[in-house]
């Protein structure tokens, strides 16, 4: 399924232009709320577009663009690009939309940003997919994400680009086929006319501010951020093979909230992929049932 989808630019509080795409015409959706897919932290609303074209018949979906990615501006003080800012965008872009209630898809840092929203304004959540994170970050792979973020990554065509992709996120997605890869590589680089190749489709400085509040080696206390979820319906979901969401910390999630739903994704890394089952039937049954 390929949806169509319309293009809105809205206007932070600082005056950055954030992009979203808009599926759906929520007409048709029995006063479902709609849901908003947010990325994880070098990627944009592209991701979402075959997750975002199969929920946009029964809902409509909004697919956002973090400042400093895809089509929404850069920010000219890269220590902006941290999860507090991100959540007043979210705020400020669901009041521009008219929406008073949301669902949050957040895949990584945009689960971040669903717990972070939970505390910071729940009456806009009706509903949470945390898509492998938790309040726990591992070291590990906070460290691996750390190595490669921020380096100017440039190929001469997107064939080379699903190659290199292929060969360095291969352990997180064993077996997949090129197509795959070139879906992927679609969704991570960008055409650059001045320089006639393609670069990553981020701002770089993303890599300086991950790096400075990672300093220490310590990684914040997100329990508060989570524990705001109690009363708000959630599904967690965690690839087998992750090494950003552990297995003691989704275990201890269900335990602080004993109503959680919980997905565990064999053979698949950090992220599993929303549209990709049994993900996919999870999501369907999770939205169903609120």
């Amino acid at each position: 399924m390929d949806a169509p989808y319309r293009e809105h630019v809205f206007r932070s509080e600082d005056d950055i232009p954030l992009y979203c795409r808009d599926y759906g015409s929520g007409s048709g959706s029995g006063g479902r709320a709609p849901v908003l897919c947010l990325a994880g932290l070098t990627r944009n609303s592209k991701e979402f577009h075959r997750i975002a074209s199969h929920l946009s018949a029964t809902r409509r979906v909004l697919a956002m663009d973090f400042r400093g990615r895809g089509r929404s501006g850069y920010d000219a003080n890269w220590r902006n690009y941290h999860p507090a800012t991100y959540v007043r965008d979210v705020i400020s872009l669901l009041a521009a939309a008219g929406i008073p209630r949301v669902v949050v898809l957040g895949t990584s840092l945009g689960g971040i940003c669903a717990m972070a929203l939970g505390a910071a304004a729940p009456t806009l959540l009706a509903g949470a997919v945390l898509n492998d994170v938790g309040p726990v970050l591992d070291p590990n792979g906070i460290a691996r994400i750390a190595g490669y973020v921020g380096r100017d990554l440039r190929m001469p065509d997107i064939e080379t680009a699903a190659a290199a992709l292929k060969s360095q996120f291969a352990a997180a997605y064993p077996g997949r086929d090129d197509a795959f890869w070139l879906r992927t590589a679609d969704a991570v680089f960008v055409a650059d006319p001045a320089r006639g190749d393609f670069r990553l489709d981020y701002d770089l400085h993303i890599g300086d501010a991950l790096r400075e509040q990672a300093k220490g080696g310590a990684t914040p206390d997100l329990w508060p951020l989570y524990r705001s979820l109690a009363d708000i319906p959630v599904l967690a979901v965690r690839g087998a093979l992750s090494d950003v969401l552990d297995p003691a910390t989704f275990e201890r999630m269900a335990a602080e909230k004993p109503d959680l739903r919980r997905l565990l994704i064999p053979n698949v890394g950090h992220t599993p992929i929303p549209h990709e089952e049994p993900f996919l039937t999870a999501l369907d049954d999770f939205l169903a049932a609120l």
